[in-house]
């Protein structure tokens, strides 16, 4: 029995893989090539930390003087190039990271300017775009919104807001979400903060960092962010953390954050991590090649889904910012065809057949795979989608290649 037989993969559609593969060979070294560069990063952080079976320790109850979490958070640092960092269980998601550093960096009165259009859906709620009587807007915080043009920073707009208003903080969203804009490469990210920086030295700069961990050489931090945050079930948890998320910045910044996640006075001093270092410290180990496998996945995607027609975004052959890869179907059922194939080619709840639902945080039915070992982790393959025109499928992960690619055949099959 071959592998199209057993995995109910259509001929062409392995034969397409190959191809696809093939002509993109060069691409998948270069991606190759940043692995490496993000790994070397990451050995040099752990031995300059001296990192050892100590650092396992589990911690319980306030989790003072925990050595594991002080380590986890210096290596966090050094890797991104920070002052400070807090990296916590606590986080529920990456959801929690930001909008905890929002929490704790904005005041009432202060004003809040996003440069990336609407952020995130899930934080439309902490922000206040959403109604909620918890918000930071409800709070007192001012929200301001300058919309890319073109997938590009509107730079004129962005000088008149913030010399007509006094911004404390300039938002920015690596990553494209549930949006059709493109995700924002660290190159970009460099420019436009030069340029706000030139305006206004004190205003803070945060950066949605989510899905871009470890897919480029630089991280936001080292192009002149204060603070960046995201999760521990995506990029930098390299699929073995089962919860948790991060925020590295500066000191003040990150101090702040860690007030507002515990209690003022408290900050980062309490925290257990109830055995949870060594499965930290062995996803970040591995996160690079993780982040590779699903950037290679991405790739492959973007590159077979063309050939057949599709639009994609980022095509096959641009350098790649985050491991997030779109495809618009133009058909409702194709696309949840799609995304039901993903769930079946999944090691994990393969037999579940995904419906549209009303998820919360989103606005639209979302139809979600996520066969995942790790529930909702988006570094393992998973695909989703909100259910309405254009029918564009969010597709992002792949703990191995070898996995993620023949799990893109099976949807493709289911399709074709």
């Amino acid at each position: 029995m071959d592998i199209a037989e057993m995995l109910g993969i259509k001929k062409e559609v392995l034969d397409l893989m190959r191809k696809c593969e093939g002509e993109h060979a060069n691409i998948f070294k270069r991606c190759e090539e940043i692995a490496e560069f993000n790994t070397a990063k990451v050995m040099n952080a752990f031995f300059n930390n001296r990192v050892s079976e100590t650092h396992f320790i589990k911690s319980t109850g306030y989790g003072y003087d925990d050595i594991g979490r002080e380590t986890i958070e210096r290596i966090y640092a050094d890797i991104f190039k920070a002052e400070d960092a807090l990296v916590r269980i606590q986080f529920v998601n990456g959801t929690h990271a930001l909008s905890t550093a929002l929490f704790g960096n904005l005041l009432p009165g202060d004003t809040m300017l996003s440069i990336t259009g609407e952020p995130y859906d899930t934080l439309a709620e902490s922000i206040g775009i959403v109604e909620n009587k918890m918000s930071l807007i409800n709070l007192g915080v001012k929200y301001r919104q300058v919309d890319l043009i073109n997938n590009s920073f509107n730079f004129a707009k962005i000088k008149e807001e913030l010399e007509s208003n006094k911004i404390k903080l300039v938002f920015i969203g690596r990553s494209r979400g549930y949006s059709t804009r493109e995700s924002l490469t660290i190159e970009t990210i460099e420019e436009v903060i030069k340029y706000i920086k030139e305006i206004d030295k004190d205003v803070l700069i945060m950066v949605d960092n989510c899905y871009g961990e470890f897919v480029e050489k630089k991280e936001p931090i080292e192009v002149g962010a204060d603070i960046i945050a995201g999760s521990l079930i995506k990029n930098l948890g390299g699929s073995l953390c089962e919860t948790g998320g991060y925020i590295v910045g500066k000191k003040e910044c990150v101090e702040r954050a860690a007030e507002r996640l515990t209690a003022p006075g408290i900050g980062k001093e309490c925290g257990a991590t109830l055995g949870k270092n060594k499965e930290i410290l062995q996803g970040l180990f591995m996160a690079p090649h993780i982040v590779l496998n699903a950037v290679k996945t991405s790739i492959l995607t973007a590159a077979m889904m063309e050939k057949m027609g599709y639009v994609v975004s980022p095509t096959s052959k641009v350098n790649r910012t985050d491991i997030i890869q779109s495809v618009t179907f133009g058909d409702k059922e194709k696309l949840v065809s799609f995304i039901q194939g993903i769930q079946s080619a999944s090691p994990v709840d393969s037999f579940v057949r995904p419906e549209p639902w009303d998820m919360p945080g989103y606005t639209d039915p979302v139809i979600m795979a996520a066969g995942t070992f790790v529930s909702g982790a988006s570094i393992e393959l998973s695909a989703d989608a909100p259910v309405k025109p254009p029918y564009m499928a969010y597709l992002q992960g792949g703990i191995t290649y070898e996995s993620a690619s023949l799990a893109i055949c099976r949807a493709i099959s289911n399709i074709s």
